[in-house]
């Protein structure tokens, strides 16, 4: 029994009570992965040495090898904190420099990335204005602040029931003023170019029976104040109550639903602006009048109100005017070798030849995690194992002690002959 091998058997417990002291203290750390100390024998290397009288030299370090298994997913409602569910590394970019790291809680700094505690930038695919995602190449991702762009109306969708029973109104030629001269009236907002309302308002005549014996009813329409006392088209009507077809204000039939007018806004947006509107579904049966669906299809312009990460990493945006928008994707990086990887701390691992080349993917695609938004992934720390192994390691360096003092009490020995 000699000093070196109790030296050995001391620095490798000691190297173990690291190990786990410093597993214990991330035990709190948000997406941290314990760490297990590997061991090796040690033996002298040379050719005169007989194999079977081989005396072994102690224990060394081998490598620390680190535990890459889920933590548990913990929910904290805040829409930048990500967990990983499954593979995978986020990229993040250090001023150029990439790492990768398993930390999901981010915030949005000054300029509107997304950065951890750190400052490193999250990086994935960017999303151009109209919300497509180019997937050539990641990016640091940012959140636009700027407004999104207002839609002009172009479609109006109105399905009503106009009421069989109605009488027509007397000969009196239409006035939006005068309700005697109309059966049925409604409105709707729509937007012009500039994202401006203009209420459009829509009246509803019953005429009489064309030559088939199918009942006619005049439409008028325009913006409030600028109705024409010309019908904008006709809608006729079989004895089913089913819309037969539609006809514009020249009389020429229309696609089926289909009347064609055009408004000219005053607060300086685009002038003659074409809306369809579109009556498809719309009803002549014998009860009251009344609107079964109406919709348009343009918006004001709105301010980013908040934005939401889905399990493929999409991002998408929620504004005020109550549209949505596609302002990026988180990608994640997956390694054959993850064991390979550089710790350089904060969470943060850098690339080697070891660990392989990343795989950088969108989340949920083949071999790699889906992400939960709103969560984080905690340490994988087991409190109750790291305890039960500090014990073990502090039992193995008082041994390794003992040897120590054994072969110092064996020297005294030979000292007093």
């Amino acid at each position: 029994m000699g000093y070196q091998q109790g030296l050995s058997g001391l620095a490798a417990a000691s190297n173990d009570l690291d190990v786990i002291g410093n597993n214990i203290a991330n035990a709190n750390t948000v997406g941290f992965k314990q760490s297990t100390a590997q061991f090796a024998d040690v033996y002298a290397n040379t050719v005169a040495t007989a194999v079977n009288t081989q005396i072994g030299l102690g224990a060394a370090l081998s490598q620390v090898q680190q535990n890459f298994s889920q933590g548990t997913i913990t929910t904290t409602g805040q829409a930048l904190d990500v967990a990983i569910n499954g593979n995978g590394f986020y990229q993040m970019s250090n001023n150029g420099t990439v790492t990768y790291s398993r930390n999901g809680v981010f915030q949005l700094n000054k300029d509107g990335y997304i950065t951890d505690a750190s400052g490193l930038q999250l990086m994935g695919y960017g999303a151009g204005t109209n919300g497509v995602v180019n997937t050539a190449q990641t990016v640091p991702l940012q959140v636009p602040t700027t407004n999104i762009s207002p839609v002009t109306t172009t479609s109006i969708t109105a399905q009503l029931n106009l009421n069989a029973q109605s009488t027509a109104p007397a000969a009196t030629p239409f006035d939006a003023t005068n309700s005697n001269t109309y059966n049925y009236s409604t409105s709707i907002t729509a937007y012009d170019s500039l994202g401006g309302t203009q209420q459009i308002n829509m009246y509803f005549v019953k005429g009489g029976l064309d030559a088939s014996g199918n009942q006619q009813w005049s439409v008028y329409a325009g913006t409030a104040g600028a109705v024409s006392s010309t019908a904008a088209g006709t809608m006729t009507f079989d004895n089913a109550g089913k819309l037969l077809s539609t006809a514009d204000s020249t009389g020429t039939a229309t696609t089926l639903g289909d009347i064609p007018i055009t408004i000219n806004p005053t607060d300086g947006s685009k002038t003659n602006q074409p809306i369809t509107l579109n009556f498809s579904g719309t009803t002549q049966y014998g009860s009251a009048n009344g609107v079964n669906n109406l919709a348009q299809d343009g918006y004001a312009s709105g301010t980013l109100s908040n934005f939401t990460i889905g399990s493929d990493g999409t991002i998408t945006g929620n504004y005020s005017n109550g549209q949505t928008k596609t302002l990026g994707q988180v990608v994640l990086a997956n390694f054959n070798n993850p064991n390979g990887l550089l710790n350089l701390g904060g969470n943060q691992f850098q690339e080697t030849a070891a660990s392989g080349v990343a795989q950088v993917s969108t989340p949920g695609s083949t071999n790699h995690g889906t992400l939960t938004g709103g969560a984080v992934e905690s340490s994988n720390v087991d409190l109750t194992n790291q305890l039960v192994d500090l014990i073990t390691a502090q039992r193995n360096y008082q041994a390794n002690a003992q040897t120590i003092k054994t072969q110092q009490t064996v020297d005294q020995t030979l000292l007093q002959l």
